[in-house]
């Protein structure tokens, strides 16, 4: 599966965990965890791009990270 970024805050107003996946339009995920979100995302990033293949969308990329030493 293609490693995509999550970004995971803790949200007052749901009283939960959210893991957004900004490269992935509207996929986001919550959980009552930090790791039950990001299982959760996962699952979701799944069904994003299994549901893009089937109605032939574009998958964007992912972007990645550029980290120096």
């Amino acid at each position: 599966m293609p490693k995509y970024e999550v970004i995971i805050y803790w949200s007052q107003e749901d009283q939960a965990f959210i893991a957004e996946v900004p490269e992935l339009p509207g996929c986001a995920a919550d959980g009552e965890t930090y790791r039950d979100a990001l299982a959760n995302a996962e699952i979701v990033v799944r069904e994003w791009l299994e549901t893009a293949r089937e109605l032939g969308r574009p998958i964007p990329a992912p972007k990645g990270r550029l980290v120096f030493a």
